[in-house]
């Protein structure tokens, strides 16, 4: 499988995951992005470490970075989860929210039996607070293309939440249940197209960008 590479130092790669790949898994004979990159680092002669600072759902394409060395992922793990680091959606709703712009605050529990989470009080135990701010940048009767920005990372997040407010995904056979296979019959219909971070060795800003797949 090819890697499409938007950006690599001896600290970091920066690339895009294809969608049905998973960012790192444990089931053997499945190719995830951990091992594909260090076999690629491998056949270029250098030490295949590779440090996963932070997921991507399977089913979801977009940009990533990876670090090269453990010294760059203790830091860009540390840009994560203080919420240093940018990351920006699209994705494309069943359905057509009444505001174009907004923020979505809720409370999230994940059930590690099913790898899904749902939307709780905030009194329930083990709940995760959960924010995203999305805009609407193009509709129309029955769809819509939200840019959304996360606030927080947590499990399924976006999907989540879009679905508790009544505009799930489309082609999310785990939260919209409106549908069981996507319309377009290209999957689910969600691509993290933008990341920001700071260099671990430079402290220099760096973005990354892929262009809006969703034409609607």
């Amino acid at each position: 499988m090819n890697i499409n590479i938007l950006y690599e130092d001896e600290e970091v790669i920066v690339c895009e995951k294809p969608a049905g790949v998973a960012a790192q898994t444990r089931r053997l004979g499945q190719a995830d992005m951990e091992s594909l990159l260090k076999n690629y680092r491998a056949g270029k002669g250098e030490q295949p470490y590779i440090g996963v600072v932070h997921r991507l759902d399977q089913p979801v394409r977009g940009v990533m970075v990876f670090a090269k060395t453990k010294e760059a992922a203790a830091d860009l793990s540390r840009q994560v989860q203080t919420k240093m680091a940018d990351k920006f959606y699209y994705a494309v709703t069943d359905g057509v929210p009444e505001q174009k712009k907004g923020t979505l605050e809720d409370y999230l529990l994940r059930d590690g039996k099913t790898n899904t989470s749902k939307v709780v009080s905030k009194s329930t135990e083990g709940a995760k607070s959960a924010r995203l701010d999305y805009e609407v940048t193009a509709q129309n009767k029955t769809n819509a293309v939200l840019r959304i920005r996360l606030d927080t990372g947590r499990h399924h997040q976006i999907r989540v939440q879009l679905a508790n407010a009544g505009i799930p995904i489309v082609g999310d056979t785990k939260y919209n249940f409106k549908e069981t296979m996507t319309r377009s019959g290209n999957g689910l219909l969600l691509c993290s197209y933008k990341i920001g971070f700071k260099h671990p060795k430079t402290h220099k800003k760096m973005e990354f960008e892929i262009r809006n797949p969703f034409l609607i």
